[in-house]
């Protein structure tokens, strides 16, 4: 655990964001490897060194941003979450992936810590639109993208390979204006804190 040498990108009430960097490899290593049966099938993220050090290349070349989560309380490491593939310009939109740490699931550490992603997504990166692509068995995910106020744009058949396989997926999605304008309202009526259980990943 290091979390005195962290620097938080933003903080919340219960949890903070942080970069992705090579100082978090046992932490993220412990999560990923720690949480296998949580995650599959919905998620394969990377589970030895080689696999991180790709994952890092892909964000510092660009293809993604990526948050790790913590607890306030702690520093524990509890999510992780990358907007993916990133497109500006005239577009100005990317997609949305997400997984936890099994242990603590439940107890709404991924919807705050999404909640400081889209803060950052809509303002400090200029993005317009944010894709959540949920494979439809996946429950968890299809309720906490409910409760964030994504709405359903369709379904796609076999639209994304996931571990080999084709798999069907409901597309939703966010805009600037639908978040912006709902957190600057919500915000002058003193939100409760959020409570939501947690999801292995949009996929």
């Amino acid at each position: 655990m290091f979390g005195r040498r962290r620097k938080a990108i933003a903080r919340g009430e219960t949890v903070y964001l942080f970069s992705p960097n090579k100082d978090a490899a046992e932490d993220f290593l412990a999560l990923t490897t720690g949480s296998l049966n949580f995650h599959r099938p919905w998620v394969y993220p990377p589970t030895d060194a080689k696999h991180f050090r790709a994952y890092l290349d892909r964000l510092e070349n660009g293809f993604a941003h990526g948050f790790f989560i913590a607890r306030c309380e702690d520093d524990t490491m509890v999510g992780v979450i990358n907007i993916n593939d990133p497109i500006m310009g005239g577009f100005r939109s990317a997609s949305l992936g997400y997984y936890a740490a099994a242990p603590y699931c439940g107890r709404g550490h991924m919807t705050e810590g999404l909640a400081l992603v889209f803060d950052q997504a809509f303002t400090t990166l200029d993005l317009h639109r944010l894709e959540a692509n949920v494979q439809p068995d996946n429950a968890s995910s299809l309720a906490l993208v409910q409760r964030l106020g994504f709405h359903r744009e369709g379904f796609s058949p076999a639209f994304l390979k996931v571990s080999g396989v084709w798999r069907d997926h409901e597309r939703w999605a966010m805009r600037a204006e639908e978040w912006l304008g709902a957190h600057a309202q919500g915000d002058a009526e003193e939100a409760p804190a959020p409570t939501g259980q947690h999801i292995s990943q949009v996929v």
